[in-house]
């Protein structure tokens, strides 16, 4: 056995003046993990104590001194789980939690309670890190308590007694204190004191306010509570599980984002219908990030944030391709749905990230203006807006800021190209972005006369300000089965790419998935390094002239312009079989058309 792990990691922090993070890092292991390996809570296995002991020999730390630090034999039997919790790990709670108050609420309802629950784990799981973190310090974690509960600005989120998980649990007991009045405030049952925690986290830590606090947990309902105090426990116990710590180290990026998104797409797979918002699969945004390679402190903007994964992302991005930079990316959004507006205060507060939100309709009312009362201008815009929203004209016509009669006109159709018109007028002159949008919006109009829409996009493929486009495969978003694009626009392309446009045909880089296709790591970095690198690949990348876009009339779709191997010619019978329902859909819009327009005359 390890018997004195704790003095050589603690000896290797003196000599080489870091902190358990910092430590934490250097081994490939969570802050948490070397937080209880110096509290001797537990006992590297071999692979891990083999990189202490070869840090302790960098860090001149002798560890013939330190007794016996012969590493563990895994003991571990199969199907158990590690001290980190995996995606799949953290799914598995959410589903356990969610089925937990099945019956309750309608199915999208679920995630109103869920989701400031886990927040409030969350808060808790970091605020027992920090609190480690003091106790290192201080050498004692009572000692830590009192000095936090005396100074709550050492810690992110200092959070009241009752309001900690273990109190919320029942697992470590609290005695609620009498009012001012000598009565007893002790809640009659989970719902109460989940509401009482939430206000009072708020209270010390106003800026979670609208973010924690947006339901309550012991609402009534014509006499009866909205969700029984007993279901609410089952939830409790689901988040309670040791194996899913939600510490500051122990869950993956964007975990947050991406509990949501499962949400999403379970309450839509349970109730057959639509998701109801528009998610963008984690590995598109990704994608979009890695193709953007944004820097340490630019500029980044999504104008329609949703959870805010997408400007997570960036940031995520931005620290793997610079690792040393200590200098964040400066990020703003707006989102005009409330619900989503919440989680993305809790996304970002989750990252430690400062990002600046705001509410409200960017189209109409766009939040962010510079000290001119002019639209604030970014380095990098990203962005996943409604597909094919129906706007009236008027808004287009009366704008302030000049957004779309200065950009290719006013569009009388779908807002797709309106929002890349918005898009354009905040990037900076330097500025660059990546916008999700149907995969008709590159091809609408086309081969038409005056078509509005077709005119819009020829003023920006005239301006050369499209650098590419991305076709992404059918099935990946949750709400719709059609394929989506992302369009990259740049104001200040580079000299080998001036003059011609990238097209990519990422349309069959899917795998296989139930009930939805997804884009698996390898083929995110595939993509992205082909339309990096832009040159022309058979079956997958195209490099056309601004010239050539013009003769095609504006056509930008990447499948009118990749031509597929004779190898990949065949048609599956499944593809056969969703082109013929395809054109079963056309022959009766055409037959309902033609029956609306000549069902008024006679013969």
């Amino acid at each position: 056995m390890t018997e004195n792990v704790a003095a050589i990691l603690q000896a290797v922090r003196a000599n080489l003046d870091v902190t358990q993070t910092e430590l934490a890092e250097r081994l490939g292991v969570s802050f948490a993990t070397v937080n209880r390996w110096e509290g001797g809570g537990n006992k590297p296995q071999r692979a891990p104590m083999a990189r202490i002991l070869e840090l302790a020999a960098e860090a001149g730390v002798d560890t013939t001194d330190l007794g016996d630090v012969t590493p563990m034999t895994s003991r571990r039997r199969r199907g158990t789980r590690s001290d980190v919790g995996t995606t799949k790990s953290m799914e598995q709670m959410l589903w356990d939690a969610a089925s937990s108050i099945r019956g309750e609420k309608d199915a999208p309802k679920f995630k109103d309670y869920l989701l400031p629950l886990l927040f409030l784990k969350r808060l808790s799981d970091v605020f027992d890190d920090e609190i480690s973190r003091l106790a290192e310090e201080y050498g004692d974690r009572d000692v830590a308590l009192e000095i936090a509960e005396a100074d709550n600005e050492l810690l992110r989120f200092y959070l009241p007694p009752e309001t900690r998980w273990g109190s919320i649990s029942g697992r470590e007991p609290y005695n609620w204190p009498l009012d001012e009045r000598g009565r007893p405030t002790e809640p009659k049952d989970i719902g109460e004191h989940l509401t009482k925690a939430v206000r009072a986290v708020v209270r010390y830590n106003p800026t979670l306010s609208g973010v924690i606090d947006v339901v309550d947990f012991a609402a009534e309902r014509n006499g009866e509570r909205d969700i029984n105090p007993a279901k609410l426990r089952g939830v409790v116990e689901a988040f309670s599980d040791p194996r899913y710590r939600l510490g500051l180290a122990d869950v993956e990026p964007d975990f947050l984002g991406r509990a949501y998104e499962f949400l999403l797409r379970k309450f839509a797979e349970g109730s057959g219908q639509s998701a109801g918002e528009f998610f963008t699969p984690t590995e598109v945004g990704f994608l979009m990030a890695h193709i953007l390679r944004p820097r340490p402190g630019e500029t980044c903007h999504d104008y329609a944030c949703g959870s805010g994964g997408l400007l997570i992302k960036l940031q995520l991005v931005a620290r793997e391709l610079d690792k040393i930079s200590k200098v964040p990316l400066k990020m703003y959004g707006q989102e005009l749905q409330a619900e989503s507006y919440a989680v993305a205060r809790m996304n970002t507060i989750i990252h430690d990230m400062d990002v600046e939100l705001q509410r409200g309709d960017t189209m109409i009312n766009p939040k962010f203006h510079d000290p001119a009362g002019g639209l604030q201008r970014y380095d990098i815009v990203v962005a996943n807006p409604m597909w094919n929203q129906p706007i009236s004209p008027d808004i287009y016509e009366d704008d302030p800021y000049d957004r779309f009669s200065k950009a290719g006109g006013v569009t009388t159709g779908k807002a797709d190209w309106a929002w890349l018109q918005h898009t354009y007028a905040v990037l900076n002159d330097g500025g660059r972005s990546a916008v999700v949008l149907d995969a008709a919006a590159v091809t609408r109009g086309s081969g038409q006369a005056n078509d509005k829409e077709r005119d819009i996009r020829a003023w920006f493929v005239d301006r050369d300000l499209i650098e590419g486009v991305i076709l992404l495969p059918d099935n990946i978003f949750y709400n719709t089965s059609a394929a989506g694009i992302i369009v990259v626009l740049n104001k200040r392309k580079p000299a080998t790419r001036k003059g011609s446009i990238i097209l990519v045909d990422g349309s069959r880089a899917f795998t296989k998935g139930r009930p939805k296709n997804y884009l698996a790591a390898d083929a995110v970095d595939d993509l992205a390094r082909k339309f990096i690198d832009g040159e022309p690949v058979v079956g997958a990348v195209a490099k056309i002239t601004l010239d050539e876009a013009k003769q095609a009339d504006y056509n930008l779709n990447p499948s009118k312009w990749i031509e597929r191997p004779d190898t990949e010619a065949l048609v599956s019978i499944p593809d056969h079989l969703r082109e013929l329902a395809h054109l079963d859909n056309d022959y009766r819009e055409v037959t309902t058309a033609l029956a609306a327009l000549f069902g008024g005359l006679k013969s």
